[in-house]
This record gives C-alpha cells, sequence and structure tokens, in this order.
C-alpha cells in the first residue's frame, strides 16, 4: 500500500481561481490537477500537497565527504536518500536521472520517517542526508525525518541548492545540523540560463544560514569551462563569501563532466579548480577544497594559522588526523572551524546501497 500524498502548507489561492505555490521563488501558479515545475507539488482537491511523501530513489550509506562536507563529523558514515524531481532546471545536472525524473514508478523504495531513523541507527550512520535530488521540494517529509532522527540522536543533513522562500526556509532549518549548498555560480546570466533559476535568492539562502542558524554549512560551486570559470567572477564568489559569510565557510570546487544537457563541453581541467582554490585562500577563505578530482593536497585541511595538515584525504578516504580533542591543530593550538568529534569516523570510501527493513 502506498502512502498517500499530504497536505501542505505554503501556498494561498488567487483571484482568478490559481493556487500559487509560496515554498520556492518559482511561485507555480496551478489549476486543479496541475504539477509544479519540480513535479511534486501538485493541486489536489483545491490545496498543494507533496505527492512523493514517504517514496524514495533509494538508500545508500556513503562518506559524509561525498556530500560533500570535510568539517561535519570527518569519517562517519551518513544515510542517503533522494526522491524525485527538482525546482531548478540546471542544464547540467548530474544527478539528471533522479532530480529530472518524471516516473513515478522509478520511487521504488517506500519508508517512514520512523522507519529510516531507525535504519541509519542500526546501520551506525551518525547522519541522514537529504539529497541527490533538492530536499527543498519534499520539504515535510525531510522534516518528519529529521524529527524522528533527532530522537534517536542522529543528525540531519541538507545537499541543497539553496532555492526556497523565506517562511519554509526558516522551518526547515529548524530541523538541520548540516547543509552543502550549492552556489552554482556568482552572475544573474549564468543562473537564468542555465538553471532557469536566479541567484539572489540563493544569496539569500546563505546568508540567512551564516547569521540566523548554527547549522554547520558548507559551499559547492562546480566550475563549468567557459560559463561560470573566469578568474573575474571567482574573485567576486570568494571575496563575497568572506565579505559576507566570514573565512570559516568551506567551499568546494568541482569538475564538471559533459551531462544531460550539456554533452558538448569539455570537462573541468585539473589546473582550473586549483586556480580557484588558490582565489580562494588568497582572498582569505580558510578552507578551500577541489573535487571530483585526484588531488590529496587539494582535499586535504590545513591549519590557517601554521600551515600544518590537520586531516590528510586521498579521495574519500582519511590519511592523517592531527586535531586535538576538541577540534584544535595539535602544532599551534590554533581552532579549526566545524563539528568534531574527539576522533574522526573510519567509514572511509565505501558505497553500501541498502534495502530498508520494514520498508512499505
Amino acid at each position: 500500500m502506498r502512502i498517500p500524498a499530504v497536505s501542505t502548507k505554503y501556498w494561498h489561492q488567487l483571484e482568478d481561481g490559481r493556487i500559487q505555490c509560496d515554498l520556492c521563488p518559482r511561485y507555480c501558479t496551478l489549476q486543479e490537477g496541475q504539477q509544479g515545475l519540480c513535479f511534486v507539488r501538485a493541486r489536489q482537491q483545491d490545496q498543494i500537497v507533496l505527492t512523493t511523501y514517504g517514496r524514495s530513489s533509494g538508500f545508500c550509506v556513503d562518506p559524509i565527504e561525498k556530500k560533500p562536507l570535510n568539517h561535519f563529523l570527518p569519517g562517519t558514515p551518513v544515510l542517503s536518500f533522494g526522491t524525485a524531481g527538482c525546482n531548478l532546471a540546471c542544464k547540467f545536472c548530474q544527478n539528471w536521472d533522479m532530480s529530472k525524473s518524471r516516473d513515478m514508478d522509478r520511487l521504488a523504495d517506500e519508508a517512514s520517517p520512523e522507519t529510516i531513523a531507525q535504519a541509519a541507527a542500526d546501520l551506525g550512520c551518525r547522519s541522514v542526508a537529504y539529497t541527490y535530488n533538492d530536499p527543498v521540494i519534499f520539504h515535510e517529509y525531510a522534516i518528519d525525518v529529521a524529527q524522528a532522527c533527532r530522537e534517536r540522536g542522529i543528525r540531519s543533513v541538507a545537499v541543497t541548492a539553496g532555492y526556497v522562500c523565506d517562511e519554509p526556509r526558516a522551518e526547515f532549518y529548524r530541523h538541520m545540523d548540516a547543509a552543502n549548498v550549492d552556489l552554482k555560480g556568482f552572475t544573474e546570466r549564468f543562473y537564468h540560463q542555465l538553471t532557469g533559476a536566479h541567484l539572489q535568492p540563493v544569496l539569500d539562502t546563505l546568508i540567512y544560514l551564516k547569521h540566523h542558524t548554527n547549522v554547520w554549512f558548507e559551499i559547492t560551486t562546480l566550475l563549468i569551462p567557459g560559463e561560470n570559470d573566469s578568474e573575474q567572477e571567482l574573485e567576486a564568489l570568494t571575496q563575497w563569501v568572506v565579505e559576507r559569510l566570514g573565512p570559516d565557510v568551506p567551499i568546494h570546487f568541482s569538475a564538471f563532466h559533459p551531462d544531460y544537457r550539456m554533452l558538448d563541453r569539455q570537462p573541468t581541467p585539473p589546473t582550473a579548480l586549483t586556480m580557484a582554490r588558490r582565489i580562494a585562500i588568497k582572498n582569505g577563505i580558510r578552507y578551500a577544497y577541489t573535487g571530483n578530482v585526484h588531488d590529496p593536497e587539494g582535499g586535504s585541511t590545513f591549519c590557517h594559522h601554521c600551515g600544518r595538515k590537520l586531516i590528510g584525504r586521498d579521495w574519500y578516504e582519511l590519511s592523517e588526523w592531527k586535531l586535538t580533542a576538541d577540534g584544535a591543530c595539535r602544532f599551534c593550538g590554533t581552532p579549526c572551524a566545524g563539528v568534531f568529534e574527539a576522533a574522526p569516523g573510519r567509514w572511509g570510501a565505501r558505497r553500501r546501497p541498502v534495502l530498508l527493513k520494514g520498508a512499505h
């Protein structure tokens, strides 16, 4: 028996009879039976409902570094899942088979929030990640899972593009412990032409996280040759991060590979990632990383004061650990920003798909 659609609260009726969804800045206006651009929020019986509540595209235990989060419980396993649909229209989407899916039958695994929380505990996961597609669009399901997880001491991680309205943003992040936010570019042109969205709401989410929550968050920017990888844009992006968010917010520069509707582009050369990391550090960002390439130096964490290596990483394997029990540099005593425990986890680079017991 499938879990039915659930009612939502972020919408209002217009004078012409349409209903406007107020979850994200797309503000889709729907007639009875229509779906929003995200595909999973629809108008049924004169309200907006979430049609994918309790339904997932699959569950997998990953290293937390794959989200990517380098400063949140390093080395620990995270139970990851997503649903179908997305509220952006990125031409370069690298999870397009799930996020762009319009086939509800792809959602093979059904599980209640309590089932997911219990599975995370049974599997030894320290956290659950809402990922693969954006948890903004399965807002109600993600929050219910996060509440069930919190009761068991399991933390919640949002992997998101940050495209959400003010009120639902505040409710959502009350239940999150960590986030990785995709800052996909730093120009309105890039967002408009390549994602079908706008830049400012994403910047607003980052500012909100920094100044109005205790959520640990990191930023990821996928560098696409000729689109968002110029020195000028990287200078502007990294300067904005330091000025508005501070030097301690980690940023990951990841390599693009041709996918979805951008098959004609070349992969990002490693030199572009190294350049971006260099610019970030020059502009005052203390923790800048390269991703999707083999770069042990670009993947490791260094003390911003003495320059010594604190956490060595080779892909998703931790090779060194030079933090004290309270998260400071063992060499000079300077604190390293993040959420750390006395010792790192030992999950390594394993990826373990799982079928939840007790799923519907």
